[in-house]
């Protein structure tokens, strides 16, 4: 059996593969362009996910399955992947962890105004009476309640906020202390000193947030975006921030990535901008490899069920 990575793992982890499956044949590469010959008789494909076209899937006549090794599948060819009946996984669930922790961190950066005490450090100016809040008895909605927004909860709860979670259906979660669905975001946005937006990119969310929705929000509160860029317009948001509907914007993700740098986002002083690296830390690859590992183990005995199995239809 072939298995065709499109990305090269470390060394060792490399080592760790080939040793544990012994009998499989793998082949590493550097991007897609250099696997493309390997992948044509390839049974198992290992990618991020966002290299893949419908000509590759057309070529890979052997091709059965395909872990992507990210959570996000909305630039895969999800029609042609489901014309041929490909099994897709993904590395949901591994995020939970590294995206929690960001988003405390972006919290505990606007309630302590760490951004200006640095920038006061480099002017070398002493300022005892810059303005500093608490996150407890703050108000933070969670719109995606899913594995990331749980464990986001959880440890909002720990600072003791209010949390409030968003999902399709509204279904309570643990750690929440409201729930709500999206057809009923306005009563949490109207709530909340923080809107953390999870959303995945799917025919519902594109676009989800419009212009009313920032006006729904509190003019103190803060907007922070670590799911997908496309579920806002850019224009958007800018207007938003321009009429002072909200007071900060913390966006890890974009329409276009990476942001142009004429982008007028770069230049606003209510803007923070990180490069889409929310989930990143060295731990993500080890954890996304082992689900890999745990799948191959299943796919080669035909036995058992497979982990985060994605619809390619709905997209997740």
């Amino acid at each position: 059996m072939k298995v065709v990575f499109t990305f090269e793992p470390p060394a060792e982890m490399r080592k760790e593969i080939r040793s544990s499956f012994p009998n499989v044949e793998f082949h590493f590469f550097q991007n897609v362009d250099l696997a493309e010959t390997e992948m044509e008789s390839s049974e198992v494909i290992v990618t991020y996910g966002e290299d893949l076209t419908d000509e590759h899937i057309e070529r890979a006549v052997q091709l059965k399955w395909i872990m992507v090794t990210s959570a996000g599948i909305e630039r895969m060819p999800l029609k042609a992947i489901k014309e041929k009946n490909i099994l897709v996984t993904n590395a949901r669930g591994i995020h939970k962890t590294p995206m929690a922790e960001f988003t405390i961190g972006l919290l505990l950066d606007h309630a302590r105004n760490f951004q200006l005490q640095w920038k006061n450090q480099q002017q070398r100016i002493w300022d005892k009476n810059i303005p500093q809040a608490e996150l407890k008895n703050q108000s933070i909605a969670i719109v995606g309640a899913g594995a990331i927004g749980q464990e986001i909860a959880r440890l909002a709860k720990a600072f003791r906020m209010n949390v409030f979670g968003i999902n399709s259906s509204g279904t309570i979660k643990e750690n929440f202390d409201e729930m709500y669905s999206l057809e009923n975001i306005s009563t949490p946005l109207e709530k909340a000193d923080y809107v953390v937006s999870i959303l995945p990119s799917t025919e519902q969310t594109i676009d989800f947030y419009q212009i009313n929705h920032f006006e729904k929000m509190k003019n103190t509160a803060v907007f922070i975006n670590l799911g997908r860029g496309d579920v806002v317009k850019e224009e958007i948001l800018i207007e938003a921030l321009n009429k002072k509907e909200i007071a900060h914007a913390y966006l890890d993700v974009f329409q276009t990535e990476p942001l142009p740098k004429n982008h007028p986002l770069w230049g606003m002083d209510n803007v923070t901008i990180t490069p889409h690296i929310s989930s990143t830390t060295k731990n993500y690859l080890p954890r996304a490899l082992d689900i890999f590992q745990k799948n191959l183990h299943t796919y080669i005995n035909n036995k058992g069920q497979f982990i985060n199995v994605i619809d390619s239809e709905r997209g997740y």
